[in-house]
C-alpha cells in the first residue's frame, strides 16, 4: 500500500511541476495556439514515461536470472550455499524484510539485488566474489544488497527513471510543437520539423535524464554501505570488501542491471556512472566512523 501511494502521489507531483513549468514560461500558451491539448499530452506522456519502468520492475527478477544465468538455491548442495543462505536469511531479519532468494552466477566478482517487491527479492553473487573474497568481506557485500532491498532502493529509482522518462516524452513534444509553428511555419496538423525536434530532443533530454538517474543511484550507494555496516555491527569488513573490489575489474552485468550492482566501471563519464568511486565511499563509512 505504501508504494502504491508512493506512485500516485510521484504521478501527481508531476503533473504538478510540469504544469507551473509551463506556465512560468507561458509554453502553455504556445502550446494552445499549436493546437496541443495540455491535459491529454500530460497523461500521455505519464503513461510512456511510467510505463516501460514499471514493466520493467515487475519483471526485474526474471530478467537478472535470465541475463545472469543465476542459479536460485532452493536447496543447499554443499556447506558454502548453506553459510550464503543463512548469511542472507540473518540480514534480512534484521533489516525487517522477508527472506530473499538466493542465488550464485558465473562471472568476475559483483553482486546484485533485484525485485519489485521488499519482501520477494533476489540477492545474487558471482563465483568470483566468492573466490576474490573472505567470508567477513563476502558477508559485509550480502548485507549492502540487503540494505538496498531494505531500502526500496529498486521502487525509488523506477519512480526517478518514470518521473525523468515523463518529462523527456512531454518537453520534447512542446518543444516539437513550437518549432513546427515557428520555425517551419506549419499551419495545418503537424509539418516534419515536429517529428524531426521530437526525435533530436528526446535524445537530447535523454542524455540529461540518464545523468540524473545515475545521480540518484550513486547517492543509494553510499546509504546501502551504511546499512551493511550497521546490519554487522562495524563499518570494517565492508572498507575490506571495498578495497578488495577496488583492486579487481569489476564484473559486467547487463545494462539494465547495473544500478543494482555492487559495483560499476567508472572511468571518465563519472556522470553517467551509477557507483561512486571507491574511494569516497571508503571515505564516507571511515567519516561515519570517526564521527
Amino acid at each position: 500500500m505504501k508504494r502504491i501511494a508512493m506512485f500516485l502521489v510521484t504521478n501527481i507531483a508531476v503533473m504538478v511541476v510540469l504544469g507551473i513549468v509551463l506556465r512560468l514560461f507561458g509554453l502553455d500558451r504556445y502550446a494552445a495556439q499549436s493546437g496541443v491539448s495540455f491535459g491529454g499530452l500530460l497523461v500521455f506522456s505519464a503513461v510512456v514515461g511510467f510505463t516501460g519502468s514499471i514493466i520493467s520492475l515487475l519483471l526485474s527478477k526474471t530478467m537478472a536470472k535470465s541475463s545472469t544465468g543465476a542459479h536460485v538455491i532452493t536447496q543447499p548442495s554443499n556447506e558454502a550455499e548453506t553459510w550464503l543462505v543463512e548469511t542472507v536469511r540473518r540480514l534480512a531479519q534484521k533489516a525487517g524484510i522477508g527472506m530473499p532468494e538466493v542465488a550464485i552466477y558465473e562471472g568476475a566478482a559483483n553482486a546484485f539485488a533485484t525485485g519489485a517487491f521488499r519482501n520477494s527479492a533476489l540477492v545474487a553473487v558471482s563465483t568470483g566474489l566468492l573466490q576474490s573474497m573472505n567470508r567477513d568481506e563476502v558477508e559485509a557485500v550480502l548485507g549492502h544488497e540487503v540494505a538496498h532491498v531494505a531500502n526500496g532502493d529498486m521502487v525509488t529509482l523506477t519512480l526517478i527513471q518514470g518521473v525523468v522518462n515523463t518529462f523527456v516524452v512531454f518537453l520534447s513534444r512542446i518543444v516539437g510543437s513550437i518549432v513546427d509553428r515557428t520555425v517551419f511555419r506549419t499551419e495545418r496538423g503537424t509539418g516534419p520539423g515536429y517529428f524531426i525536434t521530437v526525435m533530436v530532443c528526446q535524445v537530447v533530454f535523454g542524455v540529461l535524464a540518464s545523468i540524473i538517474v545515475a545521480w540518484f543511484s550513486r547517492r543509494r550507494e553510499f546509504r546501502a554501505d551504511a546499512g551493511s555496516a550497521r546490519y554487522l555491527g562495524s563499518p570494517t569488513p565492508m572498507v575490506n570488501a571495498l578495497k578488495r573490489l577496488g583492486g579487481v575489474e569489476p564484473g559486467a552485468l547487463p545494462k539494465t542491471m547495473a544500478g543494482f550492482g555492487i559495483t560499476d566501471r567508472a572511468g571518465i563519464m563519472a556522470l553517467f556512472s551509477t557507483h561512486p568511486p571507491m574511494e569516497e565511499r571508503i571515505q564516507a563509512l571511515q567519516t561515519r566512523t570517526a564521527g
